[in-house]
């Protein structure tokens, strides 16, 4: 039995889709079990509620091999290691009690170098809290998500721009999340490995907000820039936006951590790290389509 958490979120969607082709049963976790697609809650077993629920993760992980972790943002959260690590706890606990043996997490890069990074260092105390359970673990390691230009596409659209809290000649990596649903799902469906062990996930190349917004214009075909926007003023504007002033300090301890110490730079890029959707062929395909509505 295979459990998947999030089965209606951006990442727990695909890797949803992608694990069904194999045709093992598949147990999901779902608060709302209507968000799920007729033909998807036809061919899983559902447990609804939470997954941060002890009672809720221990009947879903009853006599589950392989699970899939993830754990949902929460902007509403006051301290971002507290949410993180209250929301893993429980399955922590039933991940040892039911006798799970494998986990795929959905993590980050910074392991090692990041010291004060908010929801990265959040992330990493996670890893370690579940590798405690002495279960065989295999986080996912990854930069930004393309998709989090989602979020900025009333500015592109309307300004000609996108907002960054770091450097806009600063080169990062940054991946698709079909690109994490395709790994996560290869491991998901892999019976063969054990061990606690971390998998990058880089995209294909490293791109600054310059490059990013040099293939905007060209794909949307009209100019568009990044625009630096400094940490306190980054702040403020997410506490306008409605996240709490412990959620959005950690974003900006991250952006500034990503910046200063280069945490997403650390790992070395080798040909199982890097994965092949561009964010030319990404922006053509998801941004473009999203502006243009």
């Amino acid at each position: 039995m295979l459990v998947i958490t999030a089965p209606t979120g951006q990442i727990g969607r695909q890797v949803l889709d992608k694990t069904l082709e194999d045709g093992r049963p598949i147990r999901v976790i779902a608060r709302d079990p209507a968000k799920l697609p007729p033909h998807v809650r036809e061919r899983v077993e559902v447990v609804e509620g939470s997954h941060s629920d002890p009672a809720v993760v221990t009947e879903a992980f009853a006599g589950a091999g392989t699970v899939f972790w993830l754990v949902p943002p929460d902007v509403r959260a006051e301290s971002v290691e507290g949410y993180v690590l209250g929301f893993t706890r429980p399955a922590c606990e039933a991940m040892r009690n039911q006798g799970v043996k494998r986990v795929v997490g959905v993590s980050t890069l910074g392991r090692g170098v990041a010291k004060n990074a908010g929801q990265v260092s959040a992330a990493l105390a996670m890893d370690e809290l579940i590798e405690g359970t002495g279960v065989s673990y295999c986080a996912l390691r990854m930069p930004g998500f393309m998709e989090n230009m989602l979020q900025q596409v009333m500015p592109i659209k309307h300004q000609g721009m996108f907002f960054t809290a770091i450097s806009p000649d600063h080169k990062l990596p940054t991946c698709a999340t079909r690109d994490i649903a395709t790994v996560a799902a290869r491991l998901l469906l892999d019976d063969s490995w054990s061990g606690q062990d971390g998998v990058p996930v880089l995209g294909p190349e490293d791109l600054s907000p310059n490059d990013m917004a040099r293939i905007m214009s060209e794909v949307l075909g009209r100019p568009i820039r990044a625009q630096q926007v400094p940490g306190d003023a980054y702040l403020a504007n997410l506490t306008r936006n409605g996240i709490t002033q412990g959620w959005a300090q950690g974003l900006v301890d991250m952006a500034s951590e990503v910046e200063q110490r280069a945490i997403y730079n650390a790992e070395p890029r080798t040909a199982e790290a890097t994965t092949p959707t561009t964010f030319r062929q990404w922006c053509e395909e998801t941004l473009k389509p999203a502006v243009l509505s």
